[in-house]
């Protein structure tokens, strides 16, 4: 958007000529537009609210698993909740994740923010100002929220509380059915036929889901998977740290290795 215009009115630098124009426009710290009608095109103010609104989508889609993650039922994560802060008006026990809805609903303003932009792009014989009272609203707010928006994001992120204890209760209350894929996986990587080794998986899994019984003690009592899978097989595929080998990989890969003391 950092670009100007000393043009005319429809943009044939009659008075000025380009060169003056160029001369302002690079005082201005501006890059001189290409080519333009009265206004500069819109479709650069578009693409600036167009990509806010992706910014405020990509925090509501981390305030909107915390909201979840904080459910009474989940318990699995908790945004920071100050010592006076009160919770739920009506039930005390909650403690309400109001800065992740907050997020989510401001993510909502900006992104309609950008269709507004959207609706700039056309003007009349691409020069009428219809688009300027828009603007008046649509900048100023979209830019200062996603600001605020980073701010908030970056303040649950860094101080909420996570409770892997709770994660792992929650895993177990699976009764083992969060394995189902590594049984398949490994049936078929030790020889048994893909078809039949999810028709064992898939019957042992529904018939544990919906008796609450051990999904594992059912795979270990199963013939069929014995011939291909022993019990020590077994024990490596229902092992949750296999699962979770690979994070701190992940995590390296996105924000860089650990610097060392002497660093």
């Amino acid at each position: 958007m950092a670009v100007g215009k000393i043009s005319g009115a429809v943009g044939t630098c009659t008075h000025l000529g380009p060169e003056i124009e160029e001369k302002i426009c690079t005082r201005l710290g501006l890059a001189t537009a290409p080519i333009t009608s009265q206004v500069i095109e819109r479709d650069r103010h578009a693409e600036y609210l167009a990509t806010l609104g992706i910014v405020a989508a990509s925090l509501e889609r981390i305030a909107l698993e915390v909201r979840h993650l904080q459910r009474t039922e989940v318990r699995e994560v908790e945004e920071p909740f100050g010592g006076e802060q009160r919770g739920s008006s009506a039930m005390p026990h909650k403690r309400n994740p109001v800065s992740s809805e907050q997020i989510c609903g401001l993510a909502r303003v900006v992104r309609s923010n950008g269709q507004a932009a959207m609706e700039d792009i056309a003007l009349w014989h691409e020069r009428d100002i219809s688009h300027s009272s828009v603007e008046r609203v649509i900048l100023p707010d979209s830019t200062i929220l996603v600001d605020y928006m980073l701010y908030r994001t970056t303040e649950i992120v860094a101080n909420m509380k996570v409770f892997p204890e709770r994660m792992k209760r929650n895993l177990d209350a699976t009764h083992g059915l969060v394995f189902s894929g590594q049984v398949l996986q490994d049936l078929v990587e030790h020889g048994a036929p893909r078809e039949d080794s999810y028709k064992w998986v898939q019957g042992h899994a529904m018939a544990a889901w919906e008796s609450e019984t051990s999904f594992k003690d059912r795979i270990a009592g199963d013939p069929h998977i014995a011939k291909y899978l022993d019990a020590k097989a077994l024990e490596h595929t229902f092992d949750l740290k296999r699962q979770l080998r690979a994070v701190d990989a992940i995590f390296n890969r996105v924000f860089g290795s650990p610097k060392s003391s002497a660093e």
